[in-house]
């Protein structure tokens, strides 16, 4: 198996403060790299791990699951909880989706959520046949690289593995049915143009998510892989804030004894 040097994960940082970013189906730490570098500059501890099946083919990817990818992001996540004091995980698109389950199934170890477009749901009605056609067809044409800023590429995979996208919609009604449970603060980046998701996602977080603390931000003039776009210093730039004031939050709770 040999994976594309783009595709390497990331693990780098000093900080007592950890930050978990997961990337999206069919992609890589690629897309996370740009965001994960920008915050281990200010000081935080960084980790992006590359999910089983990604950076290389898509035909290896049809070999995965959503419990493999789950695993490699739990596997980071209890790392950073062990030489952290605090941490944050952050994703996009699926990635969003797989931090979410984190803050459900390890809620005491994550302290905050910052998620782009995040994938829980599609109104796609080619999803309808999925559960049949991902076992008689391997793949199709991708929707790839959407990104509004030209000669940027995200470098996924230019097909969809069918039996690996199954799983997702397997992972995405665990995660939709148990939204209540995550209730860490939520900061919320959404493309006002997405030409992979539809709104619904969105909407089905806002209508089940049981926290409290939700802030939002839209960004206009970015596509589906927001890190790699136009609006990617913004995604940095408010994520850095974030993190502070969760983490001075959960510090201050601590020392209190709450």
């Amino acid at each position: 198996m040999r994976v594309q040097p783009f595709a390497e994960p990331l693990d780098a940082g000093s900080g007592r403060t950890g930050v978990l970013l997961c990337h999206g189906f069919t992609g890589s730490p690629h897309s996370m790299r740009p965001w994960g570098t920008y915050l281990v500059d200010h000081g935080l501890r960084v980790v992006v791990p590359r999910l089983p099946g990604h950076g290389t083919t898509w035909q290896d990817l049809n070999r995965t699951g959503w419990q493999d990818w789950y695993v490699a992001v739990e596997r980071a996540l209890l790392r950073l909880r062990d030489e952290c004091d605090h941490v944050v995980v952050g994703g996009q698109s699926m990635g969003a989706c797989l931090a979410l389950r984190l803050a459900q199934t390890h809620p005491s170890a994550v302290h905050g959520l910052m998620l782009v477009n995040p994938a829980l749901w599609s109104r796609d009605p080619r999803l309808l046949v999925l559960p049949v056609l991902h076992r008689v067809v391997p793949s199709l044409a991708a929707i790839g690289h959407d990104i509004h800023k030209p000669g940027v590429h995200e470098g996924a995979y230019d097909r969809t593995p069918l039996s690996a996208l199954y799983s997702l919609t397997r992972l995405w009604r665990i995660v939709a049915a148990d939204l209540p449970k995550v209730t860490q603060p939520l900061l919320v980046f959404r493309s006002l143009q997405d030409h992979v998701l539809d709104g619904s996602s969105l909407r089905l977080l806002r209508s089940r998510v049981g926290s409290r603390e939700i802030e939002e931000h839209a960004l206009p003039d970015s596509y589906h892989v927001a890190t790699l776009d136009y609006d990617a210093p913004t995604i940095f730039e408010v994520s850095r804030g974030f993190v502070e004031r969760v983490c001075r939050r959960a510090a201050g709770a601590r020392a209190a004894g709450r």
